[in-house]
């Protein structure tokens, strides 16, 4: 397992992107964590409800706008990943400023589309 990754705004409707991309990270093997607003399973990953401190949480990809973002700042720096993805639809210039302060990477990119080109 590469890049352990928390999906956070995971949903169990597999219309959401954020359910292919937990989809797409368990094909790839890698380690994959959720956290969304309800609990659910997707591809034998558990949604988690509440803001857990996971460990070694390399990638921490976005599907919340944003607004809703704020509510994560401070749990997600807590975390202190390698680099946070915000995928098409999560740019936050505000969240990029507090992520670069705290010597986070910052990547805007898709994630379902770094995994199919083996750029994750």
């Amino acid at each position: 397992m590469k890049k352990k990754t928390l999906v956070v705004g995971a949903s169990t409707n597999p219309e959401r992107y954020s359910n292919k991309a937990i989809k797409s990270l368990k094909n790839n093997a890698v380690e994959t964590i959720a956290l969304g607003l309800r609990k659910g399973e997707v591809a034998s990953v558990a949604i988690e409800t509440e803001k857990l401190p996971f460990n070694n949480v390399h990638t921490v990809t976005l599907y919340l706008n944003s607004k809703r973002q704020e509510d994560y700042y401070n749990y997600i720096i807590s975390l202190n990943p390698k680099r946070v993805i915000f995928n098409p639809g999560t740019e936050n210039i505000e969240f990029y400023k507090l992520l670069d302060a705290n010597n986070i990477e910052t990547e805007v990119a898709c994630t379902l589309v770094l995994l199919a080109t083996n750029q994750y």
